[in-house]
């Protein structure tokens, strides 16, 4: 790790083992006290790692591995690792969806010349579920061109950068004022499908969609009916219930539908140099005997 080689002071601290296949991988655990993982097989933890007391995942979203990790453990994720390419994105998406770039791409397609006249985005709203890295990242890429940035989270605290932060269970009381609605929600019980026909059904006609979370959060059918039925102007999607989509799916063939594979807001430059930096500083932390940031609940999953 080249950012530890650049801190001899924290690297003289340590005593490292890296382990890429079960057997090498057990040898280290049997002393580990701190991991730093991607995909690995978990189960039976705290057995082959009897003095864990930490885990640090370089993914953001860890509901497969949460349930794996003991009760005395700390799981922490790579929250913040997309952020970067989310706000990029997110904004791109935004701006795609308010000047009807989908149906231009589809009159393209057809050969067809089909002009669409549309305003500026600024002074338009965007609701954003989720108020964690991601949805503050397209927060303030919002709010720079103008726009006005509500928020939505499980708890409804206030979070820097949002003009309005409200509970989940004050989501329906928004919609009305979302020009474009954004799901960066995880894939937790909580939140499976938590965006659905009566959430699109508030939004004025006309309204935009982006998906960048989980797709789990929504509810395809009712995705599908709402944009077939014009109600819902347009989608950026990302993120799939079903991943990849299956061919047999409506969404590939909607003129109103941008779709990408579950790559939009991975940077593959700089994932894996942003994510050893995030486990750094809470390996700096820990030494230090200061909280841990981006720990995880495992009984909710993020």
């Amino acid at each position: 790790m080249p950012a530890l080689e650049a801190d001899p002071a924290l690297l003289a601290k340590l005593d490292l083992s890296f382990g890429a296949d079960r057997a090498a991988l057990d040898q280290g655990l049997h002393e580990a006290e701190v991991m730093l993982v991607g995909n690995f097989e978990s189960e039976n933890l705290r057995e082959r790692a009897p003095k864990l007391r930490w885990v640090q995942s370089i993914f953001a979203g860890v509901e497969k591995l949460a349930p794996s990790i003991p009760s005395d453990v700390v799981l922490t994720n790579g929250s913040g690792v997309h952020a970067p390419k989310a706000a990029e994105y997110g904004i791109c998406a935004l701006l795609m969806l308010n000047s009807n770039v989908p149906r231009f791409m589809a009159s393209q397609r057809r050969r067809r010349w089909e002009p669409h006249f549309t305003p500026v985005i600024a002074g338009k709203t965007v609701v954003i579920v989720g108020t964690g890295k991601l949805g503050v990242a397209l927060a303030a890429q919002a709010r720079h061109f103008g726009m006005r940035a509500i928020g939505v989270s499980r708890r409804g605290l206030p979070v820097e950068g949002f003009d309005q932060v409200l509970p989940i269970g004050g989501l329906e009381s928004v919609l009305p004022q979302a020009d474009f609605l954004v799901s960066t929600m995880p894939n937790t019980p909580e939140a499976r499908r938590r965006i659905g026909a009566p959430q699109f059904a508030l939004l004025p006609k006309g309204a935009g969609f982006l998906s960048i979370g989980r797709g789990q959060a929504i509810d395809e059918p009712a995705l599908i009916k709402a944009l077939r039925s014009g109600h819902l102007g347009g989608a950026v999607l990302d993120v799939f219930e079903v991943e990849p989509l299956p061919e047999a799916s409506p969404l590939w063939e909607m003129e109103n539908v941008v779709i990408s594979a579950h790559c939009a807001i991975d940077d593959l430059d700089a994932y894996l140099a942003r994510a050893i930096d995030i486990f750094i500083a809470n390996l700096r932390r820990l030494l230090a005997g200061e909280p841990l940031e981006n720990v995880v609940d495992t009984s909710l999953g993020y």
